[in-house]
């Protein structure tokens, strides 16, 4: 039998071990990563493409949405459930009335968890919910389709590959010939789109799909050179109210 993956993320490192000897005892879970930070919850969803995500939900250094976009995408479809202090915080009651992840609260009983967890994978991809006062989960269909590159244009993958080798704006402005504040609104654009408000957020997902969304082609097969890219970029610049001076 097929064993769940769960990847576990909390700051306080006895709230890892309590979670990680109450899921040993289960058959059907498997622990994949055990991370104290965001910055390895993000590497391990990246790599490690778990079923479930069990996330503080008071991780420092990443947002509720950078996190839910991310296990969306790069980790093809991860659900998450934050492990929360009190259930009254009115952003993860949102998110969980709209189907994005399931809340769970740190005073549940073990057994509460397990279950959760377990009707959580049976749901994969197709329903999720929040927990109730009594821990009960409340079923709430998801809403909308998932975000995905797919949205993205040509430019704006073009963008968020350079992003994950580490350039900076005025350094992509360069490569590709355009001005800083052309790349600001692309990456206005694409956070948009994929729901997410962090640089390394967003570099995480392009290295997870840099195979399958490489760089477009400068030119087209015929040998003819496609429009001017600093003249298309910023007529969609003038169309979002902004035209930046190019960099030289």
């Amino acid at each position: 039998m097929r064993r769940i993956k769960v990847v576990i993320a909390d700051r306080h490192p006895i709230v890892l071990q309590g979670i990680s000897s109450v899921l040993a005892t289960q058959h059907d879970f498997a622990i994949v990563a055990s991370c104290g930070d965001a910055a390895s919850c993000i590497e391990a969803i990246r790599l490690l493409v778990p079923d479930i995500v069990l996330v503080d939900n008071a991780m420092p250094n990443v947002s509720r949405p950078d996190l839910l976009a991310l296990a969306n995408i790069a980790g093809r479809g991860a659900r998450v459930i934050f492990f929360a202090g009190k259930a009254g915080d009115r952003e993860l009651q949102r998110l969980a009335a709209d189907g994005a992840c399931v809340v769970l609260t740190k005073d549940a009983q073990p057994e509460m968890l397990v279950a959760t967890l377990r009707k959580v994978a049976q749901n994969q991809g197709l329903a999720s919910g929040s927990t109730g006062p009594g821990g009960e989960i409340s079923e709430e269909p998801r809403a909308g389709e998932e975000k995905s590159l797919t949205q993205l244009t040509d430019r704006e993958r073009q963008i968020m590959r350079l992003v994950s080798e580490g350039l900076s704006n005025k350094e992509i402005g360069r490569r590709l010939n355009i001005a800083d504040g052309t790349i600001k609104v692309h990456l206005h654009h694409i956070f948009q789109k994929l729901d997410i408000s962090n640089r390394t957020v967003l570099a995480a997902l392009a290295i997870s799909q840099n195979e399958q969304h490489a760089a477009p082609r400068e030119f087209a097969p015929s040998g003819l050179l496609q429009p001017d890219p600093v003249v298309r970029d910023d007529e969609d610049a003038k169309r979002n109210g902004v035209l930046p001076e190019r960099t030289r």
